[in-house]
This record gives structure tokens, sequence and C-alpha cells, in this order.
């Protein structure tokens, strides 16, 4: 049942534009699969007893109604649709415990840019998903895809920065499964730079450079990509990846995040923290297989 269903996080004061909506109705209808709607709500006041009306109760109704009504239209057109609201916070916990909780395809969520205290303390609810969330995340752009869309994976098959390798295969599966369920095309993508800070005589440039491409090779010689759709950019990632979304028109970039624990985190950042607000597309996060939910959220 759930490895085709799409978790769709809605945003309960948006009304009816639900561009996270849209796009997972859009992706069930093309494979099948059924949407769970999923809301949360919380009032300090409500939970303490310090105000008497409206009960918990009251305003979780009024938020079953509220996905209801966004859930009517899309049973009519022959999507299977379920909701549910919870009473939690904070608000990615809520998310994270509801997607460890059943085997989704996808979590789906839309996403805005994110301000520059938001970027340097990763308080917003989409870092945390990017971390935390244990199965496929899907942070939607307000757009429209194009009739054939593009889907780039972005793999790293020297597997630097503590990566495990299975990611890359997982990161191109799910991008060869999407592009199918799309009808679109799939690019892989790979970046490598020198190490931050260091000198590097052309020499050392160059075994860099051919390690990566023939990392490449055999990452090609052992995944089906087409001629002409796998692409090694020189380059940090964040900024190869930004390129590599203009060059090919993406509207999908598939790739892995790893957590990473305690303040260390806070000052490295990732990739995909990188480059959300500056890809001009959806951004899907894989995780490993052995990925656990951080210790945090319980």
């Amino acid at each position: 049942m759930w490895e085709n269903t799409i978790l769709v996080v809605v945003d309960t004061a948006a009304g009816s534009h639900q561009p996270g909506l849209e796009r997972a109705a859009w992706l069930a209808q093309r494979n099948g699969g059924r949407l769970e709607l999923f809301a949360c709500e919380y009032d300090p006041d409500i939970d303490s007893g310090r105000v008497a009306a409206p009960t918990r109760e009251d305003v979780l109704q009024r938020q079953r109604h509220n996905l209801e009504a966004l859930a009517a239209p899309l049973r009519q057109q022959g999507v299977a649709v379920s909701v549910d609201v919870v009473w939690d916070h904070p608000f990615d916990q809520a998310i994270i415990k509801k997607a460890a909780a059943h085997d989704y395809w996808l979590v789906a969520k839309d996403t805005h840019h994110h301000n520059v205290l938001q970027r340097t303390l990763l308080t917003n609810v989409d870092w945390h998903l990017i971390r935390g969330c244990p199965v496929p995340l899907l942070l939607v752009k307000d757009r429209k895809l194009a009739g054939e869309p593009n889907v780039l994976a972005a793999v790293d098959p020297v597997n630097d920065n503590d990566k495990p390798a299975a990611l890359d295969d997982r990161i191109f599966t799910f991008a060869e499964d999407l592009a199918r369920v799309l009808r679109g095309n799939v690019h892989v993508i790979h970046s490598y730079a020198a190490p931050m800070g260091a000198e590097l005589p052309p020499d050392a440039l160059n075994v860099i450079a051919q390690e990566h491409r023939a990392a490449m090779a055999r990452f090609i010689d052992t995944h089906a990509i087409l001629a002409g759709r796998a692409h090694l950019y020189e380059g940090l990632a964040h900024e190869s990846l930004q390129k590599a979304a203009h060059e090919y028109t993406a509207d999908f970039v598939v790739m892995g995040a790893v957590a990473r624990g305690g303040l260390k985190r806070l000052f490295i950042g990732s990739t995909a923290e990188r480059v959300l607000d500056r890809l001009p597309c959806d951004l899907v996060i894989i995780k490993p297989l052995e990925f656990e939910v951080p210790d945090d959220v319980d």
C-alpha cells in the first residue's frame, strides 16, 4: 500500500494554492499511486488549558475539513486520497515521525526562498527535513514542468565526504523511476574540485581529474545511461549543480544527503542545503539505505 503512496505536507495557511499537492497529484496520476494529505496543528495556550475554546479537537476537525476540501476534486479525478491531521510540534519532527512510520514512495512539500538568517541558523523546516526525513523528500518549486521533463541525478562515484557508495545506486535508480513515470529523460552529473585552500601543481590537478574521469567511466559502465547523458564538471558541487540544472533545463535534481550531527554540521552545511534556494527546479533528497532517524526526533 505504502510503496506507491506520496505523503503530501499541506501548508494549512496557504488555502487552495498548494504547489506540492499539485505536483504530487500529477505524479500519482501517472504512476497509479495514492496520496495522503498531512497537516500538523499545535497551540500552546490550548495545550496548557489557558484557553477554553476552541478546543484541540475543534482545531483538528477544522483542518480535517480543509484537507477533505483539497482531497475532494482529486478523488473525482480518480486519485485515491486519505487525510491525516495531528496535534504535535515542532512541525519538522511531526513530519519525520509520520514518514518513518510507513514506507512512502515520496514525501512532498512546497519550498520557498529562505532568508539569510534562516540559511545561517538552519532553523527552517526544509533544512531539518533534508537532515532527518528517512524516505525520499521532494521539495517542490512553484513552476510548471516540461512536456518531457529532465531529471538530473547527482552522483559522487569517487565517494568522497564519507558518502556510502550504495547511495549513488539509490540516487540513479530513483531518478530512472521518476523519469519513467514522467516519460522524461535522465542525465547523470558529477563534479570535482581541488581541495579547498590547497595550491596544487598542474600534475596533481591532472591526477585528480583523471581519477574522477575514471570513476565516472566505471559508473557509466555499470548503469544504463544513454550516450551523451553523463556529464562531468570541474568545480564545487553546489555551483556545478546550478550550472547543470540551467544547461540541461532540469525539472528535477535528485541527490543524496548524509546527516551530520553536532556543531560541525552547522559550519559545514551540505550541498543540498546550499542549492535548495538556488536551483530553478524541484529537488529530491535521497538518504542511504542504512539511514536512521536522528536521536532528537522523539
